[in-house]
């Protein structure tokens, strides 16, 4: 695998008539599933979905969670981050999200996308091979230089948190 796109090599398109552009950057994928290529649903689509990568089936038991295969690999651009996210539909209809929301996989990660999948339902769910599992979204990010300080400025908001504006 090559070294990567820098961020200035993102180029545009439009998705859809009368819209404005969007960034679209180019990256390498290695694909070692009988699935095809990842894609993007619909042309608003934030996310591509990923496909689980199985000889059979799992089940996946209420209160369980399961690492599952993609035989996806990536090489993001330096100045980009991937982030793994849980797909509505399987939320919704059978309780089936993702731990550690969203994934990260930073642009020097070589391994294979993972994705660790938990039952919050009440019955047992079965993952197929093929299943789409999740959604993965790329957006650029960048680094912080970190300053040694004895104080912070002060804000309106202050150290609350959690919770503390409430719920209305």
């Amino acid at each position: 695998m090559g070294s990567g796109k820098t961020p200035s090599s993102a180029t545009f398109a439009q998705v859809s008539p009368g819209k404005p552009l969007i960034p679209v950057v180019e990256i390498n994928i290695i694909n070692l599933s009988n699935n095809p290529l990842p894609r993007y649903q619909t042309a608003g689509s934030a996310g591509f979905d990923i496909q689980a990568f199985l000889d059979g089936s799992l089940t996946l038991l209420p209160g369980h969670r399961i690492l599952v295969p993609t035989g996806l690999y990536l090489e993001l651009p330096n100045g980009y981050e991937a982030q793994v996210r849980p797909r509505s539909g399987l939320a919704l209809h059978h309780g089936i999200t993702l731990l550690n929301t969203p994934g990260t996989i930073d642009s020097d990660y070589r391994g294979e996308i993972q994705v660790l999948m938990v039952n919050l339902g009440k019955e047992p769910f079965t993952i197929e091979n093929g299943m789409r599992i999740a959604q993965v979204v790329v957006s650029p990010c960048v680094q912080a230089t970190l300053t040694p300080a004895n104080s912070l400025g002060t804000s309106t908001r202050g150290a609350g948190g959690f919770g503390h504006t409430g719920i209305q």
